[in-house]
């Protein structure tokens, strides 16, 4: 009977892993598919994708700049970060990864599927020859003393 409870029992657990940036949403979908079909393979279960979208790195990775981040969020046993993370060091298309443990004994019908979520990440410049003002070494209060100083005069 104990068993069967703990049978039931899973560890919570996120991957957060980077993506070359010339990647297409398709083959990111593809990639993310992949993982999904690792987990449920391994008898977990996926709470939710999070694509947060292709974001400067604090260095380059992998001669590039820039990165795609997708979070996978999962229940699963306490093998299974060992297979996904072995699945993603032979993915070309991933660079790094990450994987934490969230919580240990998640009841899996406490925790429903969540639908997936594409966020845009980071802006590109408009126009690529000027900088922001605060690059520049502008602030908004330089300004508004300038302005005061004309009026005064």
């Amino acid at each position: 009977m104990a068993e069967t409870q703990a049978a039931k029992r899973l560890r919570e657990y996120e991957t957060i892993f980077l993506v070359k940036p010339d990647l297409t949403d398709d083959n990111v979908d593809k990639l993310k598919e992949r993982v999904r079909g690792i987990v449920g393979r391994e008898g977990g279960k996926v709470i939710r994708f999070t694509v947060w979208g292709k974001k400067k790195t604090l260095y380059p990775i992998a001669k590039q700049p820039r990165a795609i981040y997708v979070h996978a969020h999962y229940l699963g046993g306490t093998k299974i970060v060992a297979e996904v993370e072995r699945n993603l060091r032979n993915f070309d298309e991933v660079t790094r990864y990450l994987s934490t443990k969230l919580a240990d004994e998640v009841d899996p019908e406490s925790r429903p599927v969540l639908e997936d979520v594409k966020l845009a990440g980071d802006v590109e410049e408009t126009r690529p020859g000027v900088a922001p003002a605060q690059d520049r070494g502008v602030s908004e209060d330089a300004g508004e003393a300038e302005e005061e100083s004309t009026e005064e005069a």
